[in-house]
């Protein structure tokens, strides 16, 4: 067990995480809160797409081991049929909170999510798993840093009874999404078609950017047809696919005077039907 000092060092180093606004206090009353800001804490936090950064070094660095075996286990879960890849991105991308999606190192969060997956479909509980970590944790705790330890499974299980989706049967030897192909019915939109994408509230979950909400475009092509992200991420295999297009924009419609580039310039962006009006 850590030590008092310990404890509040810990404790010290988490008070200075801030998820508020600076100008907001925590906790706010309703009338304390402005409509704004309350959309910008519904966002998702994974949309970071047209927020102010500054420039940062780009370091192409080799996958870790644990990270190749993170994404192999992550595979090995979708090709079993407990999860399809958007249900990882909700739950590794959004559901960790704004915090942990800039502050963790990618693959954490697909192990994260892998740990919360398998508790909410009832594959484990929590006390197995924080048990299991333990363990874990006392075996490397002799061991230099950055050593691998072999697994050692308790049991082996037949699996016969463990409830899985279908879609890893359905598109076996096809691919995703050519597997829903011809099940949306017509497209809604063609080529050249203008639209403008609808300013839907975007809660739970949505891969529609934010940048291009309220923004008119073109219809670029049609892409595919498959269930939307907001349905797919929820494991709705009941979910009807719909057609999803390559739309185009002008970089000033997104941007206004802020752009500096070329008036010609444009953006392409892939987005279900779902999210798209016609224009005028």
């Amino acid at each position: 067990m850590p030590p008092v000092d310990e404890r509040l060092r810990r404790l010290a180093l988490i008070s200075r995480l801030a998820a508020t606004f600076p100008e907001d206090p925590e906790w706010p009353f309703a009338d304390q809160l402005s409509s704004e800001h309350f959309w910008a804490y519904l966002k998702n936090a994974h949309d970071v797409g047209g927020e102010l950064d500054v420039p940062a070094v780009y370091e192409n660095k080799e996958e870790e081991h644990w990270e190749l075996m993170t994404y192999v286990l992550c595979e090995v879960l979708g090709w079993q049929g407990i999860w399809v890849s958007e249900e990882r991105r909700r739950l590794a991308n959004v559901d960790v909170g704004r915090s942990i999606y800039l502050g963790w190192p990618y693959y954490s969060r697909w192990l994260w999510s892998v740990g919360r997956l398998l508790i909410e479909k009832k594959h484990l509980s929590w006390g197995e798993l924080t048990d299991r970590l333990a363990e874990v944790q006392q075996r490397y705790a002799d061991l230099p840093s950055g050593s691998h330890l072999d697994a050692q499974p308790k049991f082996q299980g037949d699996g016969a009874d463990v409830v899985r989706n279908k879609h890893h049967l359905r598109a076996q030897g096809i691919g995703d999404p050519q597997v829903f192909a011809g099940e949306a019915g017509p497209a809604r939109f063609n080529v050249g078609d203008p639209v403008v994408v609808r300013d839907l509230p975007a809660m739970f979950y949505t891969r529609t950017p934010e940048y291009v909400r309220g923004a008119a475009g073109v219809i670029a092509d049609l892409a595919y047809e498959s269930p939307a992200p907001e349905d797919e991420t929820w494991d709705r295999e009941d979910a009807k696919p719909e057609w999803f297009y390559i739309v185009r924009f002008k970089q000033t419609e997104l941007w206004g005077d802020s752009y500096t580039g070329p008036s010609n310039d444009t953006l392409q962006t892939e987005i279900p039907e779902r999210w798209l009006a016609p224009a005028g």
